[in-house]
Order: C-alpha cells, then structure tokens, then sequence
C-alpha cells in the first residue's frame, strides 16, 4: 500500500497513521528485520527504516547510538534495501529515511529505482531542501516514489508552500527545534505549525515527529496531525534490553499501545 493509500485508509476510519522508525542493521541485519516485521504486526502503518549515517545532524542521541552500532557492524545500502525488501514482502508499508550524501554517492536515480524495486514506497530528506531537490525529484517522478520534505515551526509560509508543492505522500512537520528525542510532553509549537500548513494545503496528510514517546502522547498528537511518527521510543526498547527476546517483547508492546493512541 503507498503512503497515499495509508493515509487515506487511516482517515476513513477516523484516526491518524502511526509511522515507527528503526535505524536500518541495528543491532544486526536480521534483528532490524525481525524488530520492523513485530513493529508492523503490532499495529505500525508506516515502518520507516532509516539508513544509518555517520553525521546525522538531526538524530538525538539514541538514534545516533543505534545507527553507531548498525554501522559499526558493517551495514551497507545493500543492506538497507534488502532489509526494506524482507518488510515490505512481510506486508508493511516502507518509507526510507536518509541523508543526501550516502544518495548522491550511489547515484540519484539508480538510487530511487532500487529503492522501489524492494518495494519502499516513500523517502524522507532531512537535509535535503526542495529548492536543492531537482535531480532527486525528477528520479522519484521517474520510479514512483513519494518525497517527503521536512518544515519546521521555524519555516516561513512561503518556504512552507514551496515545501508543499514538492512533497508527495506526506510533509514532515518537525515539532520542536533541534534533535529528536522522546520527551514528556509534546511541544506545544507543534499543532500551530500542523494549522499553518493546513491553511496553505488542507489536502496535504501531515506527519509530526520528535518526542512522542507513549501512547497518551500519541493520541494528543493523533488529535490535530495526521500521522504521529515515532522513533527514539521504539529504539530504546532493544537499545536498553537485557536480551533479543526482551527487547523484542517491549518493542511489541510499546507498538501497541501506541497504535491503540493513535486509533482513540
């Protein structure tokens, strides 16, 4: 199902989509796999897979931890796709989220067409601005894949427009400044910014991410966004386990009670 078709599902049944995140070969490449296969199972609408990189400018400091421990096991692109190929074929709907310069480095368009031959349907750029986007957009169009461009509380409304007319699936609206990372409670920038971008497009499904990290905070954000994206949550849950089983156990349960979030 592509990302459209999620959102739209999730609105006919009058909730919000829950979109959970796991950095790609953390802690190895079958673990990922098994983890973002009991994520979807659990009740996650979007798994984003994210392709560990070593300067990850906007991961706070689990997901940097994480991805540290992906790549330090020697995970590679090939890795990734094939990780995202063993999720999507288990049923889930597959978003990547990466930074250009792994992209660039692998080459813009064989980049997107491998990338939907494993059966992801969307890619999310944190550091990759639209006005900068020509060659990744044209390769999307080209291979089908939506884009997902990210505004913050900081963005004008005329870079949110521009951002808008260049998103495709879903915009990342980034609910606090600075790194990700679970919080108490969730910013209160966050539905203001979520309006804002209504007020310009009311047709496009808006994700908010950064902070949300149990399920009261799922359904507060579930409210007034379309999609609640969560990340350094999930994580920590094998992050901090004492084994593979316990880790799995508490990556299950916290997955549900967020999807029970999201669906009040």
């Amino acid at each position: 199902m592509s990302i459209a078709q999620t959102f739209a599902k999730a609105k006919a049944e009058n909730r919000s989509v829950l979109v959970g995140c796991m950095p790609a070969g953390f802690p190895t490449v079958d673990h990922s796999i098994e983890q973002m296969i009991a994520m979807h199972e659990a009740g996650c609408d979007v798994i984003e897979v994210e392709l560990p990189y070593s300067d990850p400018v906007m991961d706070g400091p689990v997901i940097q931890r994480a991805s540290d421990i992906a790549l330090a096991g020697g995970v590679r692109t090939r890795d990734t796709l094939k990780i995202i190929e063993a999720v999507s074929s288990a049923g889930g709907t597959v978003v990547l989220m990466t930074y250009w310069n792994p992209v660039e480095r692998y080459g813009v368009d064989a980049f997107a067409r491998d990338l939907a031959a494993a059966g992801a349907t969307g890619m999310i750029t944190p550091d990759l601005i639209p006005d900068e986007a020509a060659e990744w957009i044209a390769a999307a169009d080209a291979h089908k894949i939506d884009r997902t461009f990210l505004v913050a509380p900081s963005s004008t409304d005329e870079r949110i427009a521009m951002t808008l007319d260049n998103c495709r699936g879903f915009v990342y609206a980034t609910a606090l400044m600075g790194v990700t990372g679970a919080r108490t409670s969730v910013s209160s920038q966050a539905p203001e910014l979520v309006a804002r971008i209504r007020a310009i497009d009311p047709e496009m499904p808006v994700g908010v991410g950064l902070g949300v990290g149990n399920g009261r905070q799922a359904a507060e954000v579930a409210a007034f966004a379309d999609g609640v994206i969560v990340g350094s949550a999930l994580i920590r849950c094998v992050l901090e386990a004492p084994d593979r089983a316990a880790g799995l156990r508490d990556l299950r349960a916290l997955s549900t009670e967020l999807a029970e979030g999201v669906r009040r």
